[in-house]
Protein backbone atom coordinates (compact mmCIF):
# COMPACT_ATOMS: atom_id res chain seq x y z
CA UNK A 1 0.00 0.00 0.00
CA UNK A 2 1.40 3.12 -1.07
CA UNK A 3 1.65 6.04 1.33
CA UNK A 4 -0.85 9.10 0.67
CA UNK A 5 1.84 12.01 0.96
CA UNK A 6 0.15 14.22 3.84
CA UNK A 7 3.55 16.38 3.18
CA UNK A 8 6.15 18.63 5.41
CA UNK A 9 6.90 22.11 4.23
CA UNK A 10 8.87 21.78 1.06
CA UNK A 11 8.95 24.69 -0.82
CA UNK A 12 7.06 22.66 -3.56
CA UNK A 13 5.25 24.24 -6.17
CA UNK A 14 4.86 22.72 -10.02
CA UNK A 15 8.09 20.08 -9.24
CA UNK A 16 7.87 18.88 -5.35
CA UNK A 17 10.74 19.21 -3.10
CA UNK A 18 12.05 22.33 -4.59
CA UNK A 19 13.84 23.22 -1.12
CA UNK A 20 17.37 24.50 -0.76
CA UNK A 21 19.22 25.22 2.01
CA UNK A 22 17.63 27.34 5.27
CA UNK A 23 18.32 29.56 7.92
CA UNK A 24 15.66 30.19 10.86
CA UNK A 25 15.00 32.99 13.28
CA UNK A 26 12.81 33.90 15.40
CA UNK A 27 11.30 37.12 16.32
CA UNK A 28 8.23 37.98 18.43
CA UNK A 29 6.84 34.56 18.75
CA UNK A 30 7.41 33.61 15.22
CA UNK A 31 9.55 31.50 12.87
CA UNK A 32 10.64 32.91 10.44
CA UNK A 33 12.23 30.41 7.71
CA UNK A 34 14.69 31.53 4.27
CA UNK A 35 15.57 29.08 2.19
CA UNK A 36 16.72 28.60 -1.18
CA UNK A 37 14.35 26.99 -4.09
CA UNK A 38 15.78 24.29 -6.09
CA UNK A 39 17.00 23.55 -8.61
CA UNK A 40 16.64 27.25 -10.23
CA UNK A 41 18.18 29.12 -7.22
CA UNK A 42 16.33 32.63 -8.80
CA UNK A 43 15.19 33.52 -5.36
CA UNK A 44 15.31 33.22 -1.71
CA UNK A 45 12.06 31.96 -0.35
CA UNK A 46 10.29 32.86 3.27
CA UNK A 47 8.06 30.90 5.11
CA UNK A 48 6.90 31.34 8.66
CA UNK A 49 5.55 29.00 11.79
CA UNK A 50 4.81 29.60 15.09
CA UNK A 51 5.85 26.11 16.20
CA UNK A 52 8.84 25.34 13.59
CA UNK A 53 6.47 22.49 12.29
CA UNK A 54 3.35 23.72 10.32
CA UNK A 55 4.90 26.65 7.53
CA UNK A 56 2.96 29.48 6.00
CA UNK A 57 5.20 30.93 2.44
CA UNK A 58 4.74 34.61 2.47
CA UNK A 59 6.18 37.56 0.77
CA UNK A 60 9.41 36.11 -0.87
CA UNK A 61 12.86 37.80 0.76
CA UNK A 62 15.83 38.20 -2.25
CA UNK A 63 15.44 37.86 -6.46
CA UNK A 64 18.88 37.31 -8.37
CA UNK A 65 19.98 40.63 -9.95
CA UNK A 66 19.65 42.39 -13.44
CA UNK A 67 22.03 40.84 -15.85
CA UNK A 68 25.38 41.95 -15.53
CA UNK A 69 24.85 42.20 -11.88
CA UNK A 70 27.62 40.37 -9.48
CA UNK A 71 24.34 38.12 -8.36
CA UNK A 72 22.44 38.00 -12.06
CA UNK A 73 23.13 33.74 -11.89
CA UNK A 74 22.18 32.30 -8.88
CA UNK A 75 21.43 32.90 -4.77
CA UNK A 76 22.91 30.30 -2.38
CA UNK A 77 23.07 29.69 1.28
CA UNK A 78 22.34 32.61 3.69
CA UNK A 79 21.96 33.67 7.51
CA UNK A 80 20.04 36.25 8.43
CA UNK A 81 21.36 38.53 11.94
CA UNK A 82 19.18 40.91 13.86
CA UNK A 83 20.73 43.94 14.34
CA UNK A 84 20.26 47.30 16.41
CA UNK A 85 17.83 48.86 13.78
CA UNK A 86 16.74 45.69 12.07
CA UNK A 87 17.93 42.91 10.45
CA UNK A 88 20.99 42.06 8.02
CA UNK A 89 21.18 38.97 5.24
CA UNK A 90 24.10 37.52 4.43
CA UNK A 91 23.77 35.92 1.04
CA UNK A 92 26.09 33.82 -1.68
CA UNK A 93 25.41 35.01 -5.01
CA UNK A 94 26.78 33.86 -8.40
CA UNK A 95 27.59 35.55 -11.69
CA UNK A 96 26.48 34.75 -15.38
CA UNK A 97 29.30 35.82 -17.11
CA UNK A 98 31.70 33.87 -14.78
CA UNK A 99 29.48 31.03 -14.78
CA UNK A 100 28.90 30.95 -11.87
CA UNK A 101 32.36 29.10 -10.79
CA UNK A 102 33.31 32.43 -7.93
CA UNK A 103 30.38 32.45 -5.39
CA UNK A 104 30.65 36.07 -3.18
CA UNK A 105 29.28 37.08 -0.43
CA UNK A 106 26.76 39.74 -0.44
CA UNK A 107 24.25 41.86 1.60
CA UNK A 108 20.90 43.02 2.00
CA UNK A 109 18.48 44.93 5.06
CA UNK A 110 15.23 44.57 6.42
CA UNK A 111 13.23 46.66 9.07
CA UNK A 112 10.45 43.67 9.75
CA UNK A 113 12.06 40.78 7.77
CA UNK A 114 8.98 41.28 5.39
CA UNK A 115 10.97 43.48 2.79
CA UNK A 116 14.49 43.04 1.75
CA UNK A 117 16.63 45.84 0.00
CA UNK A 118 20.26 44.84 -1.55
CA UNK A 119 22.75 46.75 0.61
CA UNK A 120 26.29 45.70 -1.61
CA UNK A 121 28.43 48.89 -1.46
CA UNK A 122 31.98 49.23 0.32
CA UNK A 123 33.26 45.72 0.68
CA UNK A 124 30.32 44.04 -0.48
CA UNK A 125 30.40 41.39 -2.03
CA UNK A 126 33.43 39.89 -0.11
CA UNK A 127 35.00 37.39 -2.75
CA UNK A 128 37.86 34.49 -1.91
CA UNK A 129 41.61 35.46 -1.16
CA UNK A 130 44.71 34.74 -0.17
CA UNK A 131 47.04 33.87 1.19
CA UNK A 132 44.84 31.52 3.83
CA UNK A 133 42.23 30.81 1.13
CA UNK A 134 42.23 29.80 -2.37
CA UNK A 135 41.50 32.67 -4.88
CA UNK A 136 41.07 33.35 -8.55
CA UNK A 137 44.31 33.27 -8.97
CA UNK A 138 44.62 30.33 -7.20
CA UNK A 139 41.69 28.09 -8.22
CA UNK A 140 42.67 24.05 -8.94
CA UNK A 141 39.20 23.26 -8.76
CA UNK A 142 38.30 25.18 -11.42
CA UNK A 143 35.38 26.92 -9.15
CA UNK A 144 35.69 28.64 -5.65
CA UNK A 145 33.81 28.11 -2.59
CA UNK A 146 33.33 30.74 -0.72
CA UNK A 147 29.38 30.75 0.63
CA UNK A 148 27.14 30.27 3.26
CA UNK A 149 27.94 33.04 5.65
CA UNK A 150 26.96 32.84 8.96
CA UNK A 151 27.24 36.44 11.22
CA UNK A 152 28.57 36.15 14.61
CA UNK A 153 29.58 38.65 17.47
CA UNK A 154 32.03 37.93 20.07
CA UNK A 155 33.80 40.85 22.35
CA UNK A 156 32.28 43.60 20.30
CA UNK A 157 33.27 42.54 16.84
CA UNK A 158 32.02 40.99 13.82
CA UNK A 159 32.59 37.60 12.79
CA UNK A 160 31.66 35.30 9.80
CA UNK A 161 32.24 31.81 9.06
CA UNK A 162 32.12 30.51 5.39
CA UNK A 163 32.56 27.28 3.63
CA UNK A 164 35.89 27.59 1.95
CA UNK A 165 39.01 26.68 1.20
CA UNK A 166 42.25 26.54 1.98
CA UNK A 167 45.26 27.15 -0.59
CA UNK A 168 47.54 24.69 -0.20
CA UNK A 169 46.86 20.92 -0.07
CA UNK A 170 45.48 18.15 -1.86
CA UNK A 171 42.41 19.04 -3.92
CA UNK A 172 40.10 17.27 -2.82
CA UNK A 173 40.65 17.85 1.05
CA UNK A 174 40.91 21.63 0.96
CA UNK A 175 37.60 22.13 2.81
CA UNK A 176 37.57 24.31 5.83
CA UNK A 177 35.72 26.85 7.80
CA UNK A 178 36.71 30.14 6.86
CA UNK A 179 36.87 33.61 9.45
CA UNK A 180 36.49 36.57 8.35
CA UNK A 181 36.61 39.88 10.92
CA UNK A 182 34.19 42.74 9.73
CA UNK A 183 35.03 46.33 11.26
CA UNK A 184 34.03 49.54 9.97
CA UNK A 185 33.60 48.40 6.38
CA UNK A 186 36.29 46.58 6.44
CA UNK A 187 37.16 42.83 6.11
CA UNK A 188 40.07 41.26 7.66
CA UNK A 189 40.92 37.52 6.50
CA UNK A 190 41.75 35.15 9.35
CA UNK A 191 43.17 31.59 9.16
CA UNK A 192 40.44 29.47 8.96
CA UNK A 193 38.68 28.99 12.47
CA UNK A 194 38.83 24.84 11.69
CA UNK A 195 40.22 23.03 9.17
CA UNK A 196 39.61 18.91 9.24
CA UNK A 197 42.12 18.33 6.13
CA UNK A 198 39.86 15.88 5.06
CA UNK A 199 36.24 17.15 3.28
CA UNK A 200 36.39 18.58 0.21
CA UNK A 201 33.90 21.10 1.39
CA UNK A 202 32.73 22.29 4.76
CA UNK A 203 29.31 23.46 3.83
CA UNK A 204 26.38 25.27 5.95
CA UNK A 205 28.88 26.46 8.56
CA UNK A 206 27.42 27.54 12.19
CA UNK A 207 28.90 28.13 15.35
CA UNK A 208 26.95 28.57 19.06
CA UNK A 209 27.45 27.75 22.68
CA UNK A 210 26.06 24.95 25.06
CA UNK A 211 27.21 24.26 28.78
CA UNK A 212 29.89 25.67 28.83
CA UNK A 213 31.57 25.01 25.45
CA UNK A 214 31.77 26.36 22.16
CA UNK A 215 30.51 24.24 18.93
CA UNK A 216 30.75 24.69 15.26
CA UNK A 217 28.91 22.63 12.63
CA UNK A 218 29.02 21.60 8.96
CA UNK A 219 27.22 19.30 6.51
CA UNK A 220 29.72 17.33 4.95
CA UNK A 221 28.62 15.88 1.14
CA UNK A 222 30.87 12.89 1.52
CA UNK A 223 28.73 11.29 3.66
CA UNK A 224 25.74 13.39 3.70
CA UNK A 225 25.89 14.10 7.66
CA UNK A 226 25.85 16.47 9.62
CA UNK A 227 29.02 16.84 11.86
CA UNK A 228 30.34 18.37 14.87
CA UNK A 229 34.00 20.12 16.81
CA UNK A 230 34.30 21.82 19.97
CA UNK A 231 36.28 24.11 21.53
CA UNK A 232 36.75 25.95 25.50
CA UNK A 233 37.58 29.05 23.38
CA UNK A 234 35.05 30.57 20.50
CA UNK A 235 38.28 31.60 18.40
CA UNK A 236 40.62 28.64 19.56
CA UNK A 237 41.19 25.08 18.23
CA UNK A 238 38.33 22.36 17.81
CA UNK A 239 38.36 19.06 18.56
CA UNK A 240 36.70 15.90 17.33
CA UNK A 241 35.00 13.03 19.68
CA UNK A 242 35.45 9.73 18.95
CA UNK A 243 32.21 10.08 16.89
CA UNK A 244 31.04 13.32 15.87
CA UNK A 245 28.18 12.76 13.55
CA UNK A 246 25.20 14.99 14.84
CA UNK A 247 22.46 14.17 12.46
CA UNK A 248 22.66 10.98 10.56
CA UNK A 249 22.57 10.39 6.93
CA UNK A 250 20.00 12.32 4.76
CA UNK A 251 19.89 15.60 6.78
CA UNK A 252 21.74 18.52 5.48
CA UNK A 253 22.47 22.11 5.64
CA UNK A 254 21.84 22.56 9.26
CA UNK A 255 22.08 25.20 11.72
CA UNK A 256 20.36 26.09 14.88
CA UNK A 257 18.24 28.53 16.62
CA UNK A 258 17.12 29.07 20.18
CA UNK A 259 13.51 28.39 20.58
CA UNK A 260 10.66 30.04 22.31
CA UNK A 261 11.15 28.89 25.76
CA UNK A 262 15.10 28.96 25.36
CA UNK A 263 16.19 25.64 24.48
CA UNK A 264 18.60 25.17 21.34
CA UNK A 265 16.92 23.30 18.34
CA UNK A 266 18.65 21.87 15.48
CA UNK A 267 16.92 22.25 12.16
CA UNK A 268 17.82 20.96 8.42
CA UNK A 269 16.46 19.72 5.35
CA UNK A 270 16.39 15.62 4.27
CA UNK A 271 17.51 14.11 1.28
CA UNK A 272 14.44 11.58 0.90
CA UNK A 273 16.79 9.36 -0.97
CA UNK A 274 19.89 10.07 2.03
CA UNK A 275 21.76 11.14 -1.37
CA UNK A 276 23.18 14.40 -2.58
CA UNK A 277 20.78 15.60 -5.42
CA UNK A 278 17.59 13.90 -4.31
CA UNK A 279 14.30 15.31 -3.34
CA UNK A 280 14.38 17.34 -0.21
CA UNK A 281 12.34 18.42 2.52
CA UNK A 282 12.12 20.20 5.63
CA UNK A 283 12.11 18.47 9.11
CA UNK A 284 10.82 19.01 12.65
CA UNK A 285 13.93 19.86 14.81
CA UNK A 286 15.74 18.23 17.38
CA UNK A 287 16.73 19.83 20.58
CA UNK A 288 20.23 20.17 21.65
CA UNK A 289 21.61 19.02 24.94
CA UNK A 290 25.80 17.77 26.32
CA UNK A 291 26.42 14.83 28.64
CA UNK A 292 28.74 15.28 31.58
CA UNK A 293 32.07 15.07 29.22
CA UNK A 294 30.17 18.47 26.20
CA UNK A 295 29.44 15.69 23.94
CA UNK A 296 26.44 16.66 21.53
CA UNK A 297 23.22 14.93 22.37
CA UNK A 298 20.07 14.83 20.11
CA UNK A 299 16.87 14.96 21.95
CA UNK A 300 13.43 14.80 20.74
CA UNK A 301 11.25 18.23 20.36
CA UNK A 302 9.85 19.38 23.73
CA UNK A 303 6.56 20.26 21.18
CA UNK A 304 5.52 17.00 20.38
CA UNK A 305 4.48 16.15 24.19
CA UNK A 306 3.00 19.64 24.34
CA UNK A 307 0.56 18.78 21.67
CA UNK A 308 0.04 14.72 21.98
CA UNK A 309 -3.09 13.67 23.67
CA UNK A 310 -5.52 10.79 24.47
CA UNK A 311 -2.55 8.25 26.01
CA UNK A 312 -3.69 4.75 25.27
CA UNK A 313 -1.87 2.54 27.68
CA UNK A 314 -0.86 -1.06 26.80
CA UNK A 315 -3.17 -2.90 28.36
CA UNK A 316 -5.99 -1.21 25.86
CA UNK A 317 -3.97 -1.66 22.76
CA UNK A 318 -6.44 -3.91 20.30
CA UNK A 319 -5.81 -7.14 20.04
CA UNK A 320 -2.12 -8.63 19.10
CA UNK A 321 -2.11 -10.49 15.37
CA UNK A 322 0.87 -12.96 14.68
CA UNK A 323 1.28 -12.16 10.50
CA UNK A 324 3.37 -15.38 10.00
CA UNK A 325 1.59 -18.02 12.29
CA UNK A 326 5.75 -19.26 12.84
CA UNK A 327 4.55 -22.80 14.74
CA UNK A 328 7.62 -21.84 17.02
CA UNK A 329 6.46 -18.11 17.91
CA UNK A 330 5.36 -17.87 21.54
CA UNK A 331 2.89 -14.91 23.04
CA UNK A 332 2.10 -14.25 26.51
CA UNK A 333 0.23 -11.41 27.63
CA UNK A 334 -0.06 -10.03 31.04
CA UNK A 335 -1.05 -6.63 31.79
CA UNK A 336 0.81 -4.03 30.71
CA UNK A 337 3.80 -6.59 30.10
CA UNK A 338 3.68 -8.80 27.05
CA UNK A 339 6.51 -11.34 26.33
CA UNK A 340 6.89 -12.39 22.64
CA UNK A 341 9.70 -14.27 20.56
CA UNK A 342 10.38 -17.54 18.13
CA UNK A 343 12.76 -20.06 18.43
CA UNK A 344 13.27 -20.41 14.53
CA UNK A 345 12.57 -17.76 11.86
CA UNK A 346 10.69 -14.44 11.80
CA UNK A 347 7.07 -13.59 13.32
CA UNK A 348 5.64 -10.24 13.86
CA UNK A 349 3.35 -9.70 16.40
CA UNK A 350 1.39 -6.72 15.44
CA UNK A 351 -1.67 -4.57 16.44
CA UNK A 352 -3.85 -1.60 14.68
CA UNK A 353 -2.19 1.57 15.63
CA UNK A 354 -4.55 4.05 17.48
CA UNK A 355 -4.20 7.12 14.97
CA UNK A 356 -2.14 7.90 11.96
CA UNK A 357 -0.31 10.17 13.52
CA UNK A 358 1.06 9.12 17.23
CA UNK A 359 4.02 9.28 19.75
CA UNK A 360 4.28 5.03 20.98
CA UNK A 361 6.49 4.84 24.10
CA UNK A 362 7.81 1.93 26.31
CA UNK A 363 10.08 -0.30 27.47
CA UNK A 364 11.98 -3.18 25.72
CA UNK A 365 13.69 -5.99 27.45
CA UNK A 366 15.85 -8.33 25.47
CA UNK A 367 16.45 -12.31 25.95
CA UNK A 368 19.22 -14.05 23.95
CA UNK A 369 20.78 -13.19 21.11
CA UNK A 370 18.37 -13.48 18.10
CA UNK A 371 17.09 -10.74 15.89
CA UNK A 372 14.41 -8.13 17.03
CA UNK A 373 13.08 -5.22 16.54
CA UNK A 374 9.89 -2.69 16.15
CA UNK A 375 8.01 -2.48 13.41
CA UNK A 376 5.40 0.35 11.91
CA UNK A 377 2.88 0.90 9.01
CA UNK A 378 2.56 -3.17 8.74
CA UNK A 379 0.16 -4.87 5.94
CA UNK A 380 -1.38 -8.10 6.81
CA UNK A 381 2.01 -9.62 4.48
CA UNK A 382 4.63 -8.02 6.95
CA UNK A 383 5.08 -4.83 4.30
CA UNK A 384 5.77 -1.81 6.45
CA UNK A 385 8.77 -0.73 8.32
CA UNK A 386 11.62 -2.49 10.11
CA UNK A 387 13.46 -1.02 13.15
CA UNK A 388 16.06 -3.82 13.35
CA UNK A 389 17.81 -2.90 17.07
CA UNK A 390 21.18 -5.03 17.58
CA UNK A 391 21.52 -4.87 21.25
CA UNK A 392 24.78 -6.72 21.35
CA UNK A 393 26.36 -4.25 18.78
CA UNK A 394 24.68 -1.07 19.61
CA UNK A 395 23.36 -0.37 16.34
CA UNK A 396 19.68 0.29 14.77
CA UNK A 397 18.98 -0.01 10.97
CA UNK A 398 15.66 1.05 9.48
CA UNK A 399 14.58 -0.75 6.71
CA UNK A 400 11.56 -0.34 4.07
CA UNK A 401 10.91 -4.16 3.62
CA UNK A 402 8.02 -5.56 1.44
CA UNK A 403 6.20 -6.97 -1.33
CA UNK A 404 6.98 -5.25 -4.98
CA UNK A 405 4.35 -6.24 -7.07
CA UNK A 406 6.36 -4.43 -10.35
CA UNK A 407 8.85 -6.76 -11.07
CA UNK A 408 7.96 -10.60 -10.59
CA UNK A 409 11.60 -11.22 -11.01
CA UNK A 410 12.54 -9.38 -7.99
CA UNK A 411 9.01 -9.32 -6.07
CA UNK A 412 10.51 -7.45 -2.77
CA UNK A 413 11.56 -4.29 -1.77
CA UNK A 414 14.42 -3.86 1.20
CA UNK A 415 16.19 -1.02 1.53
CA UNK A 416 17.88 0.27 4.19
CA UNK A 417 16.47 3.93 4.98
CA UNK A 418 19.31 4.98 8.09
CA UNK A 419 21.27 3.26 10.76
CA UNK A 420 22.27 5.13 13.69
CA UNK A 421 24.63 3.46 16.46
CA UNK A 422 23.41 3.16 20.66
CA UNK A 423 24.89 2.75 23.91
CA UNK A 424 24.57 -0.69 24.65
CA UNK A 425 23.09 -1.58 27.91
CA UNK A 426 24.36 -4.59 30.16
CA UNK A 427 20.74 -5.55 30.93
CA UNK A 428 19.26 -5.45 27.13
CA UNK A 429 16.75 -2.84 28.16
CA UNK A 430 15.77 0.19 26.45
CA UNK A 431 13.50 2.77 26.58
CA UNK A 432 12.04 4.11 23.16
CA UNK A 433 10.10 6.53 21.70
CA UNK A 434 8.85 6.36 18.21
CA UNK A 435 6.96 9.13 16.61
CA UNK A 436 4.95 9.04 13.41
CA UNK A 437 3.39 12.23 12.14
CA UNK A 438 2.79 12.44 8.68
CA UNK A 439 5.46 10.80 6.43
CA UNK A 440 8.02 11.69 8.93
CA UNK A 441 9.98 9.21 11.41
CA UNK A 442 11.90 9.68 14.63
CA UNK A 443 13.17 7.22 16.87
CA UNK A 444 14.34 7.94 20.02
CA UNK A 445 16.37 5.03 21.99
CA UNK A 446 17.25 5.79 25.99
CA UNK A 447 16.33 9.66 25.35
CA UNK A 448 18.60 10.26 22.42
CA UNK A 449 17.31 10.78 18.93
CA UNK A 450 19.38 8.06 16.80
CA UNK A 451 16.78 8.17 13.35
CA UNK A 452 15.44 11.36 12.06
CA UNK A 453 13.92 11.23 8.38
CA UNK A 454 11.04 11.22 5.58
CA UNK A 455 9.65 8.37 3.42
CA UNK A 456 6.88 7.82 1.61
CA UNK A 457 6.97 3.76 0.94
CA UNK A 458 4.58 3.19 3.56
CA UNK A 459 1.00 3.94 5.57
CA UNK A 460 -0.65 0.50 6.76
CA UNK A 461 -2.06 -0.15 9.77
CA UNK A 462 -0.32 -2.40 12.21
CA UNK A 463 2.57 -1.40 14.52
CA UNK A 464 4.33 -3.80 16.65
CA UNK A 465 7.55 -5.73 17.34
CA UNK A 466 8.70 -8.52 15.53
CA UNK A 467 11.13 -11.71 17.02
CA UNK A 468 13.82 -13.99 15.14
CA UNK A 469 15.71 -16.57 17.46
CA UNK A 470 14.88 -14.26 20.13
CA UNK A 471 12.64 -13.76 23.22
CA UNK A 472 11.51 -9.76 23.76
CA UNK A 473 9.41 -8.13 26.72
CA UNK A 474 6.98 -5.19 25.69
CA UNK A 475 6.69 -3.13 28.88
CA UNK A 476 4.56 0.15 29.95
CA UNK A 477 4.54 1.00 26.89
CA UNK A 478 1.63 3.71 25.91
CA UNK A 479 0.49 5.63 22.77
CA UNK A 480 0.06 9.19 22.41
CA UNK A 481 -2.28 10.85 19.33
CA UNK A 482 -1.05 13.77 17.62
CA UNK A 483 -2.90 16.02 15.59
CA UNK A 484 -3.09 16.24 12.25
CA UNK A 485 -0.02 17.75 9.91
CA UNK A 486 -1.56 21.46 9.12
CA UNK A 487 -1.23 21.68 5.19
CA UNK A 488 0.04 25.01 4.20
CA UNK A 489 -3.20 25.74 1.98
CA UNK A 490 -5.96 24.34 4.54
CA UNK A 491 -6.40 27.65 5.71
CA UNK A 492 -6.75 31.36 4.13
CA UNK A 493 -5.83 33.62 6.95
CA UNK A 494 -2.79 34.80 6.27
CA UNK A 495 -2.38 34.84 10.68
CA UNK A 496 1.59 35.79 10.48
CA UNK A 497 1.12 38.57 7.77
CA UNK A 498 1.60 41.92 9.65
Amino acid sequence: MQQIQRRFYSGSGFSDWEIGDVTIILHNGVYHLFHLIIPNHDYIAHAVSKDCISWKRVKNALFVGDPGEWDDDMLWTMHVYKTADGFEMYYTGLQRKLRGTNSLIGRAFSKDLYHWEKKNEGVFPIESKGPYYESVENNPRKWLSFRDPFRFDYNNQTYFLVCARVSHGPISRRGCIGLLQYHENKVTYLPPLHFPMVYDDLECPCIFQLNGRHYIIASIREDVKVRYWFSSDILGEYHAFHSNVLLPQGNYAARVVESKNGKLLIYSFFYTSGMINSYRVFLPPKQLDTDDRGRLLLKSFDHWEEVAYDAVQQNQFSTVKQLFNNPTATFIKEDNRWVMGSRSGYEIFVFEKPADDFIWEGVISVEGMGKLGLVTDMDEEGSGYYFAFDVINGHVELRAWGFNDADIRSNFKFKVLQDNVFTINPKYTYHFKLIRYGNYIELVIDGLVKLTLIDYTYSNKYIGLYSASSVVSLNNSFIKKLPPLEDEYLSDQDIFLN
